[in-house]
Parts: structure tokens; sequence; C-alpha cells
């Protein structure tokens, strides 16, 4: 296990601090004075997008979604990310991001971040996971909405590479309940992941201390929230915490009980509205070139012919579906997206199985 997060708090800046590098600046030197009054080990964590590729042209300052939305309207310089990462340094945390598109792991290597995280929206974009593996960084994984076979691969993939991987306990549900939590899943990846770091990162929003003194109990050591403070009016999400709050740290028996959930034998089911939330987040596959009848897609030839963006369409494939060996049965046109209907696939030719590709995405 790497000593690198071993009782480490992380504390991620929410909603990007609406784009506002004024905002941003405050929110990390109020929560730099909690950590030190603390005396604990944190790192504040930037989001990274790189807005100009991760939003498809045809939907670039449209109103089609609010993650497309916001992620224009909080986009920032590679200046502005850069004065925020020394701020963080200069204040004795470590600076930290979550890249959400290859070109922002490129500007995680140029700001020298020590830890790399992997949101639960991107634990199976394998293009951006292996980008983030060719790093040699540290990574934290958040394992909201994933399934057992999902992480055994990530998990599998780390250690193979040497790549030490702290494993978060993460429910997607953004407030979650205190019925919601499941802390009893910090056991069951304990017991099937014994070499790595477990963790968990958390959106209650009635109570700030009960799960702190739950999961540690039960062999968390790496831990992350939302953070905000209440500047110009802007509303605090319900899942963020204020300075005073991440301070918080004792509850009683009945909310411990409350919040244990279920069994710790077995890999959660995560709920309809989480996976929804998470489809939201998914990139789907678009050509780059004009790709014949008969084309067959391999792993050589996917960054060539082929490109992720937002939004994820009805029928159309993820960065999650791609595979080796699928044939093009429609020629799919240069900037089109690659439909489930496009290729030899047992979903495409199961009118049950292709529903499924069709009740998803915009």
């Amino acid at each position: 296990m790497n000593p690198i997060f071993e009782n480490l708090f992380v504390l991620e800046l929410a909603n990007n601090h609406w784009g506002r590098i004024d905002r941003g600046l405050k929110i990390i030197n109020d929560f730099a004075q909690v950590v030190k009054f603390n005396n604990v080990r944190a790192a504040i964590k930037l989001q990274f997008r790189d807005v100009d590729s991760f939003v498809h042209d045809d939907y670039k300052g449209t109103q089609t979604s609010r993650y497309i939305s916001k992620t224009e309207a909080t986009r920032l310089s590679r200046a502005d990310l850069r004065t925020l990462a020394l701020r963080i340094k200069e204040q004795a945390c470590i600076p930290m991001a979550t890249p959400f598109d290859e070109a922002s792991v490129d500007l995680c290597e140029e700001l020298d971040l020590p830890i790399i995280k992997i949101a639960s929206s991107d634990l199976n974009d394998w293009f951006l996971i292996e980008r983030i593996a060719l790093t040699k960084r540290p990574v934290i994984v958040s394992t909201g909405g994933s399934s057992l076979k999902d992480l055994d691969d990530l998990v599998k993939f780390f250690t193979n590479r040497n790549i030490p991987l702290a494993i978060n306990h993460c429910v997607s549900i953004y407030p979650s309940e205190d019925g919601e939590l499941e802390l009893n899943q910090i056991d069951y990846l304990k017991q099937r992941y014994p070499n790595n770091v477990i963790g968990l990162s958390t959106h209650e929003y009635h109570d700030w201390h009960s799960s702190m003194l739950l999961s540690y109990a039960k062999g968390a050591r790496t831990w992350e929230r939302h953070i905000d403070i209440e500047e110009d009016g802007i509303p605090v999400s319900p899942y963020c915490s204020l300075p005073h709050q991440i301070d918080a740290w004792f509850k009683a028996y009945h909310k411990a009980v409350e919040m244990c959930g279920g069994e710790a034998t077995t890999k959660r089911v995560p709920r309809p509205k989480e996976v929804q939330y998470l489809d939201a987040l998914v990139r789907g596959v678009y050509a780059k070139r004009d790709l014949p009848v008969g084309y067959e897609i391999h792993h050589r030839n996917l960054n060539r012919d082929f490109y992720l963006a937002i939004p994820l369409l009805k029928g159309q494939l993820s960065c999650r579906e791609i595979l080796n060996g699928q044939q093009l049965v429609n020629p799919v046109q240069q900037n089109k997206p690659l439909m489930i209907d496009d290729i030899d696939s047992p979903y495409a030719r199961n009118q049950a199985l292709r529903d499924l590709y069709y009740e998803r995405g915009l």
C-alpha cells in the first residue's frame, strides 16, 4: 500500500467554484485554515476538462443539457488552473485534479500533480484510464454505479502496472440520504482488495460526523467530500460541506445502525436513479472520418478513427461498449455518432437488448 493515501482527506471544489478564480482562491484559503487547525493531511482537488474537445461542436453554446451548460459556464484557462494549483501548494495542501478527458491528463502532468482522481462516471472509460496510467502517478477511484467486473478489471489493470490505487466506496446520489450510504461496502472492498487502501467518497447532508466515525472504524483510510463557501449570494449545494461542517466528527449509535446499510459480503446493485445520472455524464463514440460497411474495430485504430464527446445520444455506443472485432453493418459519416444499429451485435439484433441503448442518452 502507498502511504500517500493513508489518512488523506480530499476536498473537492464543488462545481469547479463556478468558474471564478477569485472564488476558488477564497475556498482554498478558508479550507486550508481548517486543515491546519485540525492537523490533518489534505488534498484540495480541482476538476479539469478541455472544453473545446470535451463538448461536441454541434452542441456548444446550446441548452441541450445541464451538464453541457455547466461545463461551458465553469471553464477556466490553463493559467487560472495553474494559479489555483500553486495556491494549494502554498497553503501546505496537496494539489489534485479529476481529469475528465485525455487532454486534461496532460495538464495534470504539466502541473506535476502528485495524485490523480478517476470519477465514478469514468471508471470504465478506457481511453481516459490508459492515458492516466501513462503518468505512473498514484490514483484514487470512486466506485459509484460500477459493477463488480468493472472494479476487478480496473484493480487488475493498475496492479499489473505497479501503480498505487486507492478505492473509494461511493454512492453517486447527490445528495445522499443516510439510509443510502451503504457503509458496509467498506468491509466488502477491504476483503476483496486487501492490497489497496479503501476509502469513502460521500455526499450525505444531514450529518457530518457519523459517517467519519463509522468509516474509520471499518478501515477506511482516505475520505472525500465536496466543499464550498457561502459567498456572493451563490447557493451552496446540499451535498457540499462548509468550513464549520468539515470540522465535525461525532454521532450516536442509532445513526450508526441506520447508516451502515446492507450486507458487506456482496457488491451493491446501483439504484436506477444513480445509473441514470451517471449515464448522462458518459461520452459517446463519434467517427473521425467516413467509415465504410465492413470496417472492423480494433484497439490499434480507435484513436485514429474515433473520438469521444458528450452528449451520449439515444442508441449511441459509449466509451464503455466499443470492443475489438465489432464490424460496421452501416456506413458512418465523419463526426456522426456510432449507433448500436451500425454494428454487428446481439444488442442490435434483439429488440429487448436494443431498447436498452435507446432508453438512455439524449
